[in-house]
């Protein structure tokens, strides 16, 4: 998405941000496994909102394992001035272990990265939703989501996001601004998030090369400090 030439496609993600936010059902809120998937992509299509995992068969890109991501750190830096209920979650989930042994299930390349998925495909999340902080849910949010920018994903449901969140990788994400709550944003290490690009990736169900043929693992998430200015921080360390 957003690659350079696709300009239709970035028509049709701003056309389907009306029509579809996610690609979750909600019908089972009560599961800590639910079905309240938490699709960043407003491109995200009706099967992959609606079809069970594993359902689709999607061609794979041929993997030759020459490529040069192997894991490494990176500091993501949360804003609970902008954010303050998103940030308590994310800190809770984080303090848990929650994160620990997932994965980024879902990469774009110009778009963003998706992980935080107990399931591993776009459709889990954590016993708990929280409010959806954006303006369209009349919360007032002015971190826009630009390169680096860390926000959570959600399903049609505007307070349905849990445990999912994505990466951007480019400021043209910016046109997720006031439908996606952004609450922090990668202040260290920035080069291992764009390293999730070099793992092959075959066509995943929202009609993009997304999903990664091999695992790209959060090995360990912890609270560090906060920064100069009291900011809390996570450090995700990445097999």
């Amino acid at each position: 998405m957003f690659r350079k030439g696709l300009s239709f496609t970035m028509a049709v993600c701003m056309a389907g941000l009306i029509a579809l936010t996610g690609c979750g059902d909600t019908s089972d809120s009560s599961s800590s496994k639910k079905n309240s998937s938490s699709d960043a992509s407003p491109a995200a299509t009706v099967e992959a909102a609606t079809a069970a995992p594993g359902e689709q068969e999607a061609p794979t890109v041929e993997s030759t394992g020459d490529y040069s991501y192997h894991g490494g750190k990176f500091i993501v830096t949360l804003y609970t001035d902008k954010a303050p209920i998103t940030c308590e979650n994310f800190e809770k989930l984080v303090s848990e272990g929650f994160y620990d042994g997932l994965t980024f299930h879902r990469v774009v390349e110009g778009f963003m990265a998706q992980g935080g998925d107990p399931m591993g495909t776009g459709m889990g999340g954590s016993d708990e939703e929280i409010k959806g902080e954006f303006s369209s849910n009349g919360v007032q949010n002015d971190l826009s989501h630009t390169r680096g920018v860390i926000s959570m994903a959600r399903s049609q449901m505007p307070d349905s996001a849990s445990s999912q969140f994505f990466i951007c990788y480019s400021d043209d994400c910016s046109f997720l601004d006031g439908n996606y709550a952004a609450f922090g944003k990668v202040t260290e290490g920035m080069e291992i998030v764009d390293g999730f690009l070099e793992v092959p990736r075959s066509l995943g169900s929202d009609g993009d090369m997304s999903s990664p043929n091999e695992p790209i693992i959060i090995e360990k998430a912890v609270m560090i400090d906060p920064d100069s200015d009291g900011n809390p921080r996570a450090e995700f360390t990445m097999k």
